[in-house]
């Protein structure tokens, strides 16, 4: 099931996310203060979508204007259908165009992407990013 997030859901979307951030090692590992905060901060800035599984939140994606922000799942949910999911419904809230950035060591995100319609248009060396990573944008559209 997907639903909208809500303030309440702020500590599932941190530990979500902070489950699968933590098996990006080439990321800098998220300090412990920010850890539970980061769900909250996620849901005052863009529309969060939850994906449940038996009631427990398994993943989410979030949309601002047409821009996939974000779309984690958590890895024990991983391979299993939950990240198409999140990601067919945001192609239905934005059904014309969705863009989309991704660092470009995460080699499993850009193929589920790619299978998923999204095209690479845009490589950086990561200067405009918090983290510093090279990072790709992707954009899908509904004409393809």
């Amino acid at each position: 099931m997907i639903r909208r997030a809500t303030p309440d859901d702020g500590p599932e979307v941190s530990r979500v996310f902070v489950a699968a951030r933590d098996e990006m090692p080439y990321l800098p590992r998220i300090e412990d203060q920010h850890r539970p905060l980061l769900g909250g901060w996620f849901i005052e800035r863009a529309q969060i979508w939850l994906a449940e599984d038996d009631g427990a939140v398994v993943g989410f994606s979030g949309i601002e204007d047409e821009e996939l922000t974000h779309l984690y799942v958590d890895p024990a949910a991983q391979n299993r259908g939950v990240g198409s999911e999140l990601l067919e419904h945001a192609k239905t809230v934005r059904p014309e165009r969705l863009e989309l950035w991704v660092f470009q060591a995460n080699d499993g995100a850009r193929r589920f992407y790619e299978r998923h319609g999204f095209r690479l248009v845009e490589q950086t060396d990561g200067s405009g990013n918090m983290e510093k990573e090279p990072d790709a944008r992707y954009e899908w559209t509904s004409a393809g």
